[in-house]
């Protein structure tokens, strides 16, 4: 606390520095050395948007539709995408099961969504987003919301499961494209998940955000076929 305004002498600051670089090192090639670095081609991007935030994205994406959020945190998102995209109906996904996605989050959006869960237009799905992909029949979504964990294993097991759910012409939507966070040197794979999707799959990227906080979002869709 004595520190506090105070210039750190230069031993100390060039200790820190070292420290917190070789945190920072070991936890990035920690949590990469496993994540594949596939090269995107020119069809998965060539049809694809910039928009200036998710908020514009909300605002090109299809209305009146069948829609999926995962990981709705305390539901701030989830009231964006039921203003603004009007949808038929919202499924919202979480487990809510950790210190931090708690229960207490999970009773504060049943509280901000009490009327529409009452005449059906949201309903809570309480589960793994990966499992939970498992209870729809495949071709119900006009769109889904990918907003869980960041990993690159998890957002691989979510584009998985949840891509045969989506409608032919359909898209799946996500956040936090981009290598991670610098604040908690945390590596991210989102943006490796995707692109490996894309190129396996044959889906393209449709749309990108640009915004520099929150974190970025993309949306994409299968390729046209011929």
């Amino acid at each position: 606390m004595k520190l506090i305004g105070k210039v750190l002498p230069k031993s100390i600051k060039k200790k820190l520095r070292k420290h917190y670089f070789q945190q920072f090192k070991t936890n990035h090639i920690k949590q990469s050395e496993h994540i594949p670095k596939p090269n995107i081609q020119q069809q998965h991007i060539q049809n694809a948007r910039l928009l200036s935030s998710r908020v514009s994205l909300l605002e090109v994406l299809p209305k009146n539709g069948v829609v999926a959020e995962l990981g709705v945190d305390e539901g701030n998102f989830s009231q964006q995408i039921f203003d603004k995209s009007e949808p038929s109906k919202l499924y919202l996904v979480d487990f809510w099961g950790t210190s931090r996605y708690n229960e207490t989050k999970k009773k504060l959006v049943h509280k901000k969504f009490e009327n529409q869960m009452i005449n059906g237009k949201v309903e809570i799905k309480l589960g793994f987003s990966f499992d939970t992909a498992q209870s729809f029949e495949d071709s119900t979504f006009d769109w889904i919301y990918i907003d869980t964990d960041h990993s690159y294993e998890t957002t691989k097991k979510e584009l998985a499961a949840w891509a045969p759910k989506i409608k032919p012409n359909g898209m799946i939507c996500g956040h936090d494209y981009v290598m991670g966070n610098w604040n908690s040197l945390w590596k991210y794979g989102v943006i490796e998940a995707v692109h490996e999707f894309c190129i396996s799959e044959n889906w393209e990227i449709i749309f990108l955000t640009t915004e520099m906080s929150p974190n970025p979002s993309f949306a994409i869709r299968r390729l046209a076929s011929g």
